[in-house]
């Protein structure tokens, strides 16, 4: 984890449904980026928002 990290849900379809997943990333665009590194570019990005759940957040650390 860097400074400056948040987590950022991603909306995504992908095979016609919605999901959800988290990436913790500076900005929303280098959370594309790493989305993008780790699912390619198949799966199409509906939005990226900044998580602002705390319990989702220390989670993610675990």
């Amino acid at each position: 984890m860097r400074c400056g990290a948040k987590c950022f849900l991603i909306q995504m379809e992908a095979d016609g449904k919605k999901q959800v997943k988290s990436v913790i990333a500076r900005t929303p665009a280098e959370a594309r980026k790493s989305f993008r590194k780790e699912y390619g570019v198949k799966p199409q990005i509906l939005s990226v928002r900044e998580s602002k759940n705390d319990r989702l957040n220390n989670t993610q650390y675990k």
